[in-house]
């Protein structure tokens, strides 16, 4: 395995504008996990979890292998020498930048067959009524796109068409549509920063700056919130960093269920004497206790994870976090320096008298009742990062799927800084990805807010169009939730979205309220599903013509591609010799002949003739990519940014200060005699569910997970049908007891997006609200009230009507 970290010496001599957020120590490659047995860390004496609820991993393995028993060589090549096409832990082959040995995870297996299943057999293109009687599980088990389809309002089946025909449309289409009337959006299902890229170029080529990808709806406001606190827009840290910090801190992540590898990393951490605490509204028991089955030890009596729980309200963590700050402002005032670092704010930070008077300002009851915790547990919490020499922390959608999601981020690097936990080892900030290509789409430049290597302003279009020969759209380009809202706009306005262009995503499974989100796929003249695999929403109806294009996996692409991990290391995937979808292509390629289509008589300025010429442009479009032009074999890898970034205090803002932000408690929204109800994650990987049970708990996903407490005062039982419910819509399920904190439920996801509101954007990152307040009732009960109710309205109306 080639590992050429070293390589980005080649650059230190070329620091360019852009660069200043590049550290100058370098990742030192993998270190050796300690497998000496450890017996308190054990979860259990029953060797391999025998009768405990947790995951089967073997008989998992064992599913998978049948399952791609008609390409098991090809799927043994995937494994073993492509970079995963799962979470972003960037495993290359079997190994890592992080641990020696093989790593392998359940998540990897499952979308493994995506890569190695066939075509779809042509008789399920004939019966459209059909394959919508299925779900996108049922439909993802057909097969593979096998060539350009077409679909007309009306028709029952799908018409084969010619590559040359589909894009002519295409093209014709964009010709007679206005910039701002079309719409592109890439998904995060195994693409790599060339397609990323290409499609950025692509969408300014054609005029518009309507582009977005699939961080909108997972980690938009870690970008925003990071931005404006310490200046970067990825991890500051690197996973190593995990291992031998004092205290690791996961935010609404939970990285056993979505980064199973992970857990690796924290058996090391747990080895080297670190404390892991998970900050959420439920105890989960994935982190509690993990049977890890690549290490010997934890395969046969796992491992206790977590150290701690705080069992924070769903929304409730900037108050938890302005209590943490309030008990150290007070034990400053008692004895300096026994909270602050204050050496590293006087010298590395802007903010902190206005942080300080804030934060003592907020009376205890109100962030005690926000938060759902006593002044007392935070006092705890605050007086463990007080004492510790060294921390990280990590989030994920728990934190950024609010309506405030990068205010909770910013809070959590307001934590980071006045400890000093930024920018030296063991130390970091790390909003923790969980797709392998999504770190690398806003820095291709596939998002409306930025161009490949700076934000979306006057210094990065100048620069880009030195570099592109072509004008850059200047207008501000629209998020994909409200390009998608846009379709139902009047005819004629100058914003209706009228091409929808998709490569990947299912907005059916993953936005709120799918009815609505139905009626903007339908109002869509033309919609392009740009795939691997049919799901629900290419399914839907278009005004005009639904047309199908049928793509390659990043392991069938010519000249390979990239990817970049949560950790900034830039992994080389190479083409992998194996079967082929033959009317199948590269994305990058289909983006580029449809750009030629449009414009020929510029076709020039939009022409990649291979992927080594984009990773090349790449290179120069975005510094920090300095040395991805370097990769072209199987193992090659570097790292932008260095080990840290902010090394040493330094943050790539205007003054080289981090700033710290002073954030006010959000108002809940939580009236009289409702809950709080967040989505949850089973066993899935995006909206692709593997599983009806959740491993982990053994819940099904219509179970509602609620405390006992709250279920006994609306006398409800475990297993009672219940139905929970808003003005936004009702979901049926059934009460299953756990551990989460009173006032609090969830209920899985996508099933319980009827419960969300529609529209809702946070301010400054656009990701949709994933959180609301609800009713929960008996299902008896509610439904005799809604028979009654039914029963009053007609004579309500009838009142009405003779008045």
């Amino acid at each position: 395995m080639v590992v050429f970290l070293s390589r980005l010496t080649i650059c230190e001599g070329k620091r360019r504008e852009g660069m200043r957020d590049m550290g100058k120590t370098k990742h030192s490659g993998p270190i050796k996990l300690d497998t000496s047995l450890q017996p308190a860390l054990w979860a259990s004496m029953m060797p391999m979890g025998l009768g405990k609820i947790k995951p089967h991993h073997i008989r998992d393995t064992m599913k998978v292998m049948y399952e791609n028993r008609d390409n098991l060589g090809y799927a043994y090549r995937i494994l073993t020498q492509g970079v995963c096409d799962g979470c972003a832990l960037g495993v290359s082959g079997l190994y890592d930048q992080t641990l020696t040995g093989p790593h392998l995870c359940t998540t990897r297996l499952n979308v493994l067959r995506l890569n190695t299943m066939p075509a779809i057999e042509s008789k399920w293109l004939e019966d459209v009524q059909a394959l919508k009687r299925l779900s996108s599980v049922e439909l993802r088990k057909l097969g593979r796109i096998p060539y350009p389809l077409s679909r007309k309002p009306g028709d029952n089946k799908f018409t084969r068409m010619s590559w040359d025909e589909a894009l002519n449309r295409v093209a014709n289409k964009i010709k007679d549509i206005s910039p701002k009337q079309l719409a592109f959006f890439l998904t995060a299902r195994g693409i790599t920063n060339e397609v990323y890229y290409t499609a950025g170029k692509m969408a300014r080529f054609l005029g518009t700056n309507n582009i977005d990808n699939a961080s909108r709806i997972c980690h938009s406001p870690s970008k925003t919130a990071l931005k404006r606190s310490v200046g970067i827009g990825a991890s500051s840290c690197n996973y190593q960093d995990w291992i031998g910090t004092d205290v690791l801190v996961f935010w609404g992540s939970v990285p056993a269920n979505n980064q199973p590898v992970s857990t690796k990393y924290m058996y090391a951490a747990k080895k080297a004497g670190t404390k892991i605490i998970l900050i959420n509204p439920y105890r989960e028991p994935a982190m509690e206790k993990y049977w890890i089955p690549s290490v010997a030890e934890s395969a046969l009596f796992g491992t206790k994870l977590a150290d701690d729980f705080y069992q924070v309200n769903i929304g409730g963590d900037i108050a938890f976090m302005n209590g943490v700050m309030k008990h150290w402002f007070e034990m400053e005032q008692e004895a300096p320096s026994s909270a602050i670092n204050h050496a590293f704010v006087k010298e590395h930070v802007n903010g902190l008298e206005q942080l300080r008077k804030h934060v003592l300002s907020e009376p205890w009851e109100k962030l005690e009742k926000s938060a759902g915790l006593s002044r007392e547990r935070m006092k705890e919490f605050a007086l463990l990062l007080a004492h510790a020499k060294s921390g990280v922390f990590i989030w994920s959608m728990g934190l950024t799927q609010h309506r405030f999601g990068t205010d909770n981020i910013s809070q959590v690097a307001n934590l980071a800084v006045l400890r000093g936990f930024l920018g030296r080892k063991n130390c970091g900030v790390m909003p923790i990805r969980g797709h392998s290509g999504v770190q690398g789409s806003g820095e291709m430049g596939a998002d409306p807010f930025s161009l490949p290597g700076g934000d979306f302003d006057e210094k990065a279009w100048t620069r880009i169009e030195k570099l592109w020969n072509f004008t850059v759209p200047k207008w501000q380009g629209d998020i994909v939730g409200i390009s998608l809202e846009n379709a139902i706009l009047p005819d004629g306005h100058e914003r209706k979205t009228r091409l929808f262009y998709t490569s990947g995503g299912n907005f059916l499974e993953t936005m709120p309220d799918p009815d609505f989100m139905q009626k903007c796929l339908e109002s869509v003249e033309l919609r392009v599903h740009q795939d691997i695999i049919f799901n629900t929403s290419t399914l839907v109806d278009a005004k005009e013509e639904v047309i199908v294009l049928p793509a390659m996996t990043r392991y069938e692409q010519p000249g390979g591609g990239t990817s970049t991990s949560t950790e900034r290391m830039v992994y080389f995937s190479a083409e992998i010799e194996g079967p082929r979808i033959e009317e199948a292509r590269a994305e990058w390629e289909i983006y580029v002949d449809l750009a030629a289509r449009v414009h020929p008589e510029k076709k020039h300025l939009m022409h990649f003739s291979s992927a080594e010429e984009i990773r090349a442009e790449i290179a120069l479009a975005n510094p920090n990519y300095d040395g991805i032009q370097h990769l072209n074999k199987r193992g090659d890898v570097f790292q932008w940014g260095g080990a840290w970034l902010c090394e040493d205090g330094v943050c790539p803002t205007a003054d080289g200060r981090a700033n710290l932000l002073p954030i006010e408690v959000p108002d809940l929204n939580k009236p009289e005699g409702h809950f709080y109800v967040t989505t949850r994650r089973g066993k899935q990987f995006n909206s692709m569910i593997y599983s009806k049970i959740d491993p982990f708990n053994n819940a099904d996903r219509y179970d509602v997970l609620m405390n006992a407490d709250d279920a006994r005062d609306l006398r409800i039982k475990e297993g009672d049908n219940i139905v929970v419910y808003n003005s936004y819509g009702t979901f049926q399920g059934r009460a299953k007891f756990e551990q989460t904190t009173r006032g609090n439920v969830q209920v899985y996801w996508p099933e319980g997006n009827a419960l969300i509101p529609k529209g809702v954007y946070e301010t400054y990152a656009g990701i949709p609200e994933y959180n609301t307040a609800v009713k929960i009732e008996r299902a008896d009960t509610f439904y005799a009230n809604k028979d009654l109710q039914y029963k009053e309205k007609p004579i309500e109306d009838l009142e009405v009507n003779i008045s």
